[in-house]
């Protein structure tokens, strides 16, 4: 999500190709042997991998709201709330949504690791409006998609949990144009299928 997020902000039309994971096409391994998405394979035949990558490339090519950190302190905060995104709370994050396959622990433990990152995120917004300043950011736009996962495991749960500021944050881009607008279902590619563009 964060990758559409990123191309649609930047104004970039690419060529998509639904999937579905457990019918991994030929054409995909073909490009990336890894095996999960996203992809992106630029017209020069470089393949991007990683979701991270493809927001940075995007950005690189047109950046119309400064998503990119303009300072130093915004840059190390970016790369810091990156870091510990992809790292920890990600790992946090799928133990809790699937805490049927990680029994040794209940799913409140995984839900209570995964707060220490809401946490620190909650005392952000609680000075400004976006996770690195008063405007909205890389930062916010890379981690939204998984916060969003987060608050969906138990929804009861989050909307009473003791992060107002958070909530508030997640609520204004969960209505966002930007997001609703990569919302749309696409039908499951498949080889020799008609040509379908993104956004």
């Amino acid at each position: 999500m964060r990758a559409r997020m990123a191309l649609r902000y930047s104004g970039i039309s690419v060529e998509l190709r639904e999937v579905v994971l457990r019918e991994m096409p030929a054409e995909l391994l073909a490009c990336s042997p890894k095996g999960t998405v996203p992809v992106l394979v630029l017209p020069d035949g470089q393949v991007i991998e990683e979701s991270r990558d493809i927001m940075a490339w995007a950005l690189a090519q047109q950046d119309p709201d400064h998503w990119l950190p303009r300072d130093t302190e915004q840059q190390r905060a970016t790369q810091v709330l990156l870091d510990a995104n992809d790292d920890q709370f990600k790992q946090d994050l799928d133990h809790y949504k699937y805490a049927v396959r990680y029994p040794e622990h209940p799913p409140a433990y995984y839900r209570a690791r995964g707060e220490r990152f809401l946490g620190e995120l909650e005392a952000r917004l609680t000075v400004q409006d976006w996770l690195t300043g008063h405007v909205m950011g890389l930062a916010d736009a890379a981690l939204f998609p998984f916060v969003r996962q987060f608050s969906h495991v138990d929804r009861d749960w989050f909307d009473n949990a003791p992060y107002p500021h958070l909530q508030a944050w997640l609520e204004r881009l969960v209505t966002s144009v930007l997001f609703t607008g990569c919302m749309q279902k696409y039908p499951q590619w498949h080889a020799g299928d008609a040509l379908t563009r993104f956004p």
